[in-house]
């Protein structure tokens, strides 16, 4: 590590320069550039001292991003270390460095995400790869991976399908990404986790939350690989909450009560409203009342009820990622 007077280390250029067909640090050797992220790039390169192929996260030159990723190495290391026989689909971490004043992150090389997919897979117009045989394996691999991660008392907080990698396309073997948004929840809780299309109402409505809005982010993901449309649109806040009325019934009374956040989209009566921003008027809202059957055109009684159960509003009646294991949803034959 180099060192020089007046240099910070977080200079004005935060991407690092990536050019394919060299070697960075004397051991990875450039192939190709993958894509972007908020704060990150991404490439394949070949590790020159395993001979396998491995992917580079590249993260900005920006203090906060620097941190967060510094807490995600930590927790991935601390997952890995759980996990030595790599049976828990979570990512591996294979190595980190600094090099030219960047934080370099060195990982297992995945394949598309689902979201990624699931778009190729509409467009490609193609058969559906996402059937509910397909939807089995996932949904248990994600729920392993959730039990292993609440087990040791880490929630997730952004589960989503950019989030969910594919490691074999055939064998459907998917590998759950993307920690650095993850708390402990002994941890002194973020009032704003969670991307808004997957965030729990617990969340929403500022309430105190446990590693269960992971089950809800997982219901919205299941509906979406199924119907190939995003469940809850990401519209303002309050849309979110009709929608949510509209398909599962009206909030209970004491998570209104006691959000912290709730005033900003019910008034003292509960009524839900939001402020016209042309007029400065406030316009409440009625929920379309419908159900999940009829918005997923599914009727499949056994999954509806699966599905159900990790979209129940109320977290203290939704099932925990080991009770969602044992739903008969999974174990349910299909050809």
């Amino acid at each position: 590590m180099y060192y020089a007077i007046y240099r910070t280390g977080f200079e004005e250029s935060k991407d690092f320069p990536i050019v394919l067909n060299t070697v960075l640090a004397g051991r990875y050797y450039v192939t190709e550039y993958l894509g972007s992220a908020a704060f990150s790039k991404v490439i394949r390169a070949h590790d020159l001292q395993t001979g396998i192929d491995v992917c580079l996260k590249i993260i900005k030159n920006d203090k906060d991003f620097f941190d967060q990723s510094l807490d995600e190495i930590k927790l991935l290391k601390l997952v890995n270390k759980h996990d030595p026989a790599d049976r828990r689909h979570i990512l591996r971490l294979y190595d980190y460095f600094y090099h030219q004043e960047h934080l370099f992150i060195v990982c297992e090389l995945l394949r598309a995400n689902l979201y990624e997919f699931q778009k190729f897979n509409q467009e490609s117009g193609g058969d559906a790869y996402f059937t509910f045989r397909r939807l089995q394996f996932i949904t248990r691999q994600c729920l392993e991976a959730l039990e292993f991660l609440h087990h040791l008392g880490i929630i997730h907080c952004d589960l989503k399908p950019e989030n969910i990698l594919l490691k074999s396309y055939k064998r459907c073997e998917i590998k759950v990404i993307d920690l650095g948004s993850s708390c402990f929840q002994s941890d002194n809780l973020c009032l704003y986790v969670q991307s808004r299309s997957y965030r729990a109402p617990e969340v929403i409505l500022g309430l105190p939350y446990d590693p269960k809005i992971d089950l809800w982010s997982l219901g919205c993901i299941l509906a979406e690989l199924w119907s190939g449309e995003v469940l809850f649109p990401n519209d303002a806040v309050v849309m979110i909450l009709d929608r949510m009325i509209g398909l599962f019934g009206p909030i209970d009374l004491e998570m209104l009560l006691k959000g912290q956040e709730t005033h900003k989209y019910f008034t003292k009566e509960y009524d839900l409203f939001y402020m016209n921003e042309e007029n400065d008027q406030m316009e409440f809202i009625i929920p379309e009342e419908s159900s999940l059957e009829n918005h997923l055109q599914v009727f499949d009684s056994v999954f509806i009820d699966f599905l159900s159960n990790l979209l129940e509003i109320n977290p203290e009646r939704r099932p925990t990622a080991k009770e969602a294991l044992a739903h008969p949803w999974l174990s349910q034959s299909y050809p």
